[in-house]
């Protein structure tokens, strides 16, 4: 099962995207006047800027996930420092809830000593689920072995 990127999290991105392109249109726009060049180029930059804001934005709301949960483990992406990216449930010492930096996080430690955290708040979807569904399936591998 993935877990996709919350809405809110890529609209914040999504508009921090725009707002960055649209300085750059107005300064482009300013030296374009001040050389006397020709405004296409302008145009350009400010139509491939929206194509990929867009693109990005869909791609980050349908296509890409935070987690990855599976029957053999599990695979984070998306999320600077959660630490180890992935793991087999065999690996997985615990799985817990805590609270990282004032955030609602899920922290997977590994039997090594490592450990993978996960914000929750990233996370598209219902939160109690994710934490449910971790647990189960780590269960499931433990009873397998």
């Amino acid at each position: 099962m993935e877990y996709r990127l919350a809405p809110a999290i890529v609209l914040r991105v999504a508009g921090a995207a725009l707002v960055t392109l649209a300085v750059l249109v107005v300064l482009l726009s300013v030296l374009t006047g001040l050389a006397g060049w020709p405004f296409w180029p302008v145009a350009v930059v400010a139509l491939a800027g929206l194509g990929a804001v867009a693109g990005g934005a869909w791609w980050a709301a349908r296509a890409a996930y935070v987690v990855r949960l599976d029957r053999f483990g599990y695979d984070v992406r998306l999320v600077r420092g959660a630490g180890v990216r992935r793991a087999r449930w065999a690996d997985v010492a615990e799985a817990s809830t805590a609270q990282v930096h004032g955030s609602p996080c899920v922290v997977v430690a590994l039997r090594d000593g490592r450990t993978t955290t996960v914000p929750v708040a990233l996370l598209a979807g219902d939160r109690n689920e994710f934490v449910t569904r971790l647990r189960d399936l780590l269960r499931e591998a433990r009873r397998g072995s």
